[in-house]
């Protein structure tokens, strides 16, 4: 028998009783809204899981790597997607490979696609929101991890410089912003960043440390930089871009 999430919200509110009803439930809205988001998504999930679709066709187009070319891509969801390379590294040449809402999983599939085989130097990557969010489905900590180790693995067994993003911080600090904070605990973040920064450590790999320069002083993503508590606005990524131009640069020398 299926279970439905939103019975479980039913019955959830249900139990908060009077006091609970008399302010908005945020968490209640943001499993409605997650359950609205996958049903949207059935059609991918089923026919293109790691929607090799969307760069096929540029990926074709594009030509093999020059001679001396260390070639640089930007791999992720939504963040990355949004990300104007062009306007915040003019003149790099930098190839933009994000998908909005994809985890982890979806990552892995499209990896050689979309990384491996169009011959880069170096690949950023930014990942791991959507997965704590739970975007195609509920996921542990330690799978998120093992995703990042797989992704990792195929990179050196190619000869690709890593460099790891941190997860960035999430805000809720206005109306637009409730639902991905409900989506997006904060101690999950700090987790995987914990672990991503040891992992990097560990491997010889670069940890590209986005969340230090986010951060407010109670943790969360400063206000001023997302209007909805998660995507970067132009000076978000003003403070993002020297940062990973930072990290290119060590992974080049390499």
């Amino acid at each position: 028998m299926r279970f439905s999430i939103s019975l479980f919200v039913a019955i959830s509110l249900s139990a908060f009783g009077q006091a609970a009803q008399q302010e908005p439930n945020h968490l209640a809205e943001s499993i409605l809204s997650l359950e609205h988001y996958r049903e949207t998504m059935i059609p991918v999930y089923m026919n293109d899981f790691g929607q090799l679709g969307r760069y096929r066709d540029a990926n074709e187009a594009l030509a093999a790597p020059a001679a001396g070319e260390q070639r640089v891509i930007f791999f992720g969801d939504s963040i990355t997607d949004a990300w104007h390379l062009d306007q915040y590294f003019p003149g790099k040449g930098y190839i933009n490979r994000g998908i909005s809402g994809q985890t982890t999983s979806q990552m892995l599939v499209r990896f050689h696609q979309d990384v491996v085989a169009l011959r880069p130097a170096v690949v950023v990557i930014l990942a791991g929101t959507n997965d704590i969010a739970g975007n195609t489905g509920p996921i542990s900590v330690e799978d998120i991890e093992a995703n990042y180790t797989s992704l990792a693995e195929v990179a050196h067994a190619n000869g690709v410089q890593v460099i790891f993003s941190s997860v960035t911080p999430v805000h809720d600090y206005t109306p637009q912003s409730q639902n991905f904070f409900a989506q997006r605990d904060p101690a999950k973040i700090l987790a995987l960043n914990a672990w991503l920064k040891d992992y990097c450590s560990a491997n010889g790999l670069i940890y590209l440390n986005y969340f230090s320069a986010l951060v407010d002083e109670h943790g969360l993503l400063r206000k001023e930089l997302a209007t909805d508590g998660l995507h970067p606005n132009d000076a978000g990524y003003k403070i993002m871009a020297p940062l990973a131009e930072t990290a290119i640069e060590q992974a080049t020398k390499r």
